[in-house]
């Protein structure tokens, strides 16, 4: 029940489903191509994504001082279910547009 309650949670908020999107659309991405695609400061994001990653739908790979997020793999069916229906939202996704200076 927990997990169930933590996931729905999760996209519980719109700023979340578009940063899912955002990710599954974009692939691996660094905290600053968030940042400057969907025009948010920082801690705000960061805040998001920590409860994504907690609901399980994120992995998050720290290089240096960067942290990059992509959709985990493998995941439940429940989840990629729900990815699956956000992908049929019409959100108006922004391109990628860092200016980040990390690595890939």
């Amino acid at each position: 029940m927990d997990v169930f309650l933590k996931t729905v949670g999760a996209l519980n908020d719109e700023t979340r489903v578009q940063i899912l999107a955002f990710i599954s659309h974009n692939g691996e991405v660094c905290v600053c191509d968030i940042e400057s695609s969907l025009n948010m400061i920082q801690s705000r994001i960061s805040r998001h994504l920590k409860i994504l990653k907690d609901a399980g739908f994120l992995k998050v790979d720290r290089r240096g001082k960067w942290a990059y997020y992509a959709i985990r793999s493998p995941m439940d069916r429940f989840r990629l279910a729900c990815l699956e229906e956000i992908s049929y939202l019409e959100l108006n996704l922004p391109q990628n547009s860092s200016t980040c200076k990390g690595v890939s």
